[in-house]
């Protein structure tokens, strides 16, 4: 039994290690813009791009901290997406006129179309600018966010980047899931060999903010290429991988922040309308599952049993496999912005984080998924989706942007 668990440890450990390689690596754009004295970014080319349906009670801030954005001027564009609570009137009157902002209806959601691809497709049709910058309804960007996250595009000769906002948690229930969000792609992606690689499996993406040159949004299909994946954030930064483009995430905690989930309930619908597809498959989700479980469960609930039994080797194993999955958190809470002393929580986040993949394969099997009021039936699962023929993976990067 101990060999089993500090299998786990070494593991946990490894892990842990691979956190701190990709926090060095890890992009972060300036905290506070540009630099002092540099140009304003010209508003032609750069639009902001926001879908909302029915969040009248969410949108007025997004609004109000994307038009004082510091450092560039932009065109502002939010579509209603067929809201019932006033969702347009909002924009509206938190707009006061600004000639910055357009309100766009939405036009009816096409047979084989998810709403937010829907809506995003409709964003980038009617946008001018040359770069897009896709901003969720729930999310307040810093006054130096906008020109920062452009900058990194720019910087670092990328097409496609997620700035990950830093994300707010208050109550049991989302401080002890929403915290692995950024914690489980700095633990098992690799960073810098996903942002130079052509491999579409080697990407992690963010739609809360999501920055992107526009011609090669084009050349890679755009949301019409995703029209059908609940993960469209995901699943497009993959077809900017297959059109041999290069995306990848960033460090956004000092360029927005998002409250996604109020309480546990909401949290649990938000969960359960993706995590079905989040692993690929349902062998992959119960792959995913059983990793975290023996990398996560087995070694404090072995400390557990060997400190309850007096088997001082198994509580040793269970304890140190325990301290390096804790450290890891602790890691990458402080660097985006979480709480530290949730990461004493991690096996419980862990396992509430099964059952709600497990709840979330129960419900897409029996077809009772919803959100936002329309059924979720998206692909996911190895399919081809809507959008088409798929690009031959590793093609060339256009000359052109």
């Amino acid at each position: 039994m101990s060999r089993l668990v500090w299998s786990a440890t070494v593991g946990a450990a490894a892990v842990t290690a691979h956190v701190a390689v990709n926090l060095r690596l890890l992009r972060r754009p300036p905290a506070d813009g540009p630099v002092t004295g540099a140009p304003v970014i010209d508003a032609a080319a750069v639009s902001v791009l926001v879908p909302a349906r029915n969040e009248a009670d969410r949108i007025r801030p997004c609004v109000r901290s994307l038009l004082a954005s510091t450092g560039i001027d932009v065109e502002l564009l939010v579509l209603d997406d067929g809201s019932t609570d006033g969702t347009a009137g909002a924009v509206r009157e938190v707009a006061a006129g600004d000639p910055r902002v357009r309100v766009l209806a939405g036009a009816p959601l096409p047979a084989g179309w998810l709403g937010k691809p829907h809506a995003c497709a409709q964003l980038a049709a009617a946008a001018r600018g040359q770069t897009l910058v896709f901003v969720d309804a729930d999310v307040r960007v810093a006054p130096g966010g906008l020109a920062a996250t452009v900058g990194l595009l720019a910087a670092h000769d990328l097409d496609l980047v997620c700035p990950y906002p830093r994300q707010l948690a208050d109550g049991a229930g989302p401080r002890l899931v929403q915290p692995l969000l950024q914690w489980s792609w700095l633990a098992f992606l690799p960073l810098r060999l996903a942002e130079r690689g052509a491999s579409p499996s080697l990407v992690a993406a963010n739609g809360q903010v999501l920055a992107c040159r526009a011609a090669a949004y084009r050349a890679a299909g755009g949301h019409a290429a995703v029209r059908d994946r609940v993960l469209e954030d995901l699943e497009l930064a993959r077809e900017f991988k297959r059109a041999g483009y290069r995306a990848t995430v960033a460090d956004g905690t000092h360029v927005a922040t998002c409250r996604m989930y109020a309480d546990w309930p909401a949290l649990v619908e938000g969960y359960t309308k993706s995590l079905w597809v989040a692993f690929g498959s349902p062998r992959g989700a119960a792959a995913a599952v059983g990793l975290l479980a023996w990398l996560y469960l087995l070694p404090p609930a072995a400390a557990v049993v060997g400190l309850a039994r007096g088997r001082r080797p198994l509580a040793v194993a269970g304890l140190t496999g325990y301290a390096a999955a804790v450290a890891g958190r602790v890691m990458a809470a402080r660097r985006t912005g979480g709480r530290a002393a949730d990461a004493l929580a991690h096996p419980a986040s862990v396992a509430a984080l099964t059952g709600l993949t497990a709840t979330s394969v129960r419900r897409h099997a029996a077809g009772r998924l919803t959100w936002k009021g329309r059924r979720w039936w998206g692909r996911g699962w190895g399919g081809r989706g809507w959008g088409g023929r798929r690009r031959r993976r590793g093609a060339r990067r256009p000359a052109t942007r």
